[in-house]
This record gives structure tokens, sequence and C-alpha cells, in this order.
């Protein structure tokens, strides 16, 4: 009887095993995707310059910008991780704006993406997808000199902030104060 019940009981635990194995691998393999732990580690570096764009030259225009206009400058302020930098809405020569970020210092993390938003900067890091918000693109880097097209259209009245909003967790990483 003591031979039965010792291999039973080795059939028992190989069993037992089998299951934590089947589970725990794909368990595991889902918390790396989802949380991709790696990226506590890692950085990345752009030094973009500012776009140029051609001063258009009409004698019967009003308007003579010669250069590009700041019209909203911010700095950023931590939330979920640590970031710092500055935040620039810039209006080219051609009238075509440009968000630029500048000097960003920043963690990296899943989805990262840039966005401008009708919530104030800082507070509750998980508020600004709750009203108007307008994507500009995936982050390109977490450290450095930036830029992005904000679309012709875009009404910029009531955005209040820069956000870099983590999509795969609903958090903001950062965000910076504009006054548009």
């Amino acid at each position: 009887m003591n031979q039965k019940a010792a291999r039973d009981r080795g059939s028992l635990r190989r069993r037992v095993a089998w299951i934590v194995i089947v589970v725990a691998v794909p368990v595991l393999v889902l918390g790396l995707w989802a949380f991709q732990p790696w990226k506590a580690f890692t950085s990345s570096n752009i030094d973009e310059a500012l776009p140029t764009a051609p001063v258009v030259t009409n004698s019967t225009a009003a308007d003579t910008r010669s250069g590009p206009e700041v019209l909203a400058e911010g700095r950023f302020v931590s939330q979920e991780h640590e970031t710092s930098g500055v935040a620039r809405v810039v209006r080219l020569a051609d009238g075509s704006r440009v968000l630029r970020l500048a000097e960003l210092a920043g963690s990296d993390g899943p989805d990262l993406h840039v966005w401008l938003t009708d919530q104030e900067a800082g507070g509750d890091w998980f508020k600004y997808d709750d009203g108007r918000h307008v994507p500009l693109g995936k982050l390109k880097a977490t450290h450095g000199n930036q830029n992005y097209e904000i679309p012709a259209d875009l009404d910029l009245g009531g955005l209040r902030s820069v956000v870099i909003w983590c999509d795969r967790f609903n958090v903001a990483f950062g965000s910076a104060p504009l006054a548009l």
C-alpha cells in the first residue's frame, strides 16, 4: 500500500506541476507584454530642429510675420512618472502650427502618445481622456527636442495643456500648461 500511495502522490504532484506551468506561462507572457518592465531601464533621444517654412511675401497682405511665433508655452510637471522640459505651440512663417517639446526628459513606457487637452496640467493623472483631447502622435523619444504637426483646421480654443499619455494604462506621465 505504501508504494501505491507514494506513486499516487508523485502522480498528483506532476499533474499539479503541469497545471501550474500551463497557467503560469501564459500569465507571465501576458504580464510581460502589458507592463513591458524593461522600459523602466530604457530611454531614447531625438534632436529635431524647429521646422522652417518659407516666408510668403505678398505685398497686399497685412501679415508681416518673418519667422516662428510662440503662441503658448509651459513647463512640464511630473505626474505618473518624472517628466521635465518645455512645451511650445509655435506658428511658423507660413501659418502652420507645431507643438515643440524642448529639452524633454521623461520615462519610457508602453504606448506613449502626445495629446493637446482641455484639462489643466497637473493634478489627477487619469483625467485627460475625460474631456476634449487631440492626439498628435506617438511620443518620438523620451529625451530631447521634437515637433508634432498641429492640424491646420484645429481650433485651439479651450485647449489648456499638453500631456504625455500612456494609452495602455490610461495615465499621464507628465503634462504642461498652455494658455491658448
